[in-house]
Parts: C-alpha cells; structure tokens; sequence
C-alpha cells in the first residue's frame, strides 16, 4: 500500500513535457504528441496527471477533438 508524504515534505514539481520539449504550439496534426496525452482507455488526461498549464491543456484537449475528428486519433482505444 502507497503512504502518503510526510506533511510539509517537499515534492519535486512535475516537469512541464511542452516547455521541456521546447513547444509553443499544439497542433491536431501531430499525432504523437497527442498521444502522450490520451490515456489507455482514450481518454484525455488531466492537468495534475500531464503538468501542464491551463492554456496548455485547453490547446491539447481542442487538437485531440480536432484529431478525432479528422479520424487521426480513435475515440476509444481499440483494447476491450
């Protein structure tokens, strides 16, 4: 069973992947980025899962809808 961190224990902040990697701009056509997003099952990640700001995780979560449309990335994942 996990334990918890010790009140007032510093945790390491969770690396931002777009700023790390340098990217200003997500873009619906960059499927393997997007993918990093999606969790195995297809659903969009959370912020507190991916690190990523608000504006951020607004431009990733329009380009995966964008890709799902455009039949770039499923709806679902096709594991059942």
């Amino acid at each position: 069973m996990a334990r918890r961190p010790a009140p007032g224990a510093k945790r390491k902040p969770k690396q931002n992947p777009l700023d790390r990697d340098g990217i200003t701009v997500v873009d619906y056509k960059d499927t393997a980025l997007l993918r990093k997003f999606i969790s195995d099952r297809g659903k969009i990640r959370s912020r507190r899962v991916t690190g990523l700001t608000v504006q951020q995780q607004k431009q990733v979560a329009r380009a995966i809808k964008n890709a799902r449309e455009m039949a770039l990335l499923p709806y679902t994942s096709t594991n059942r």
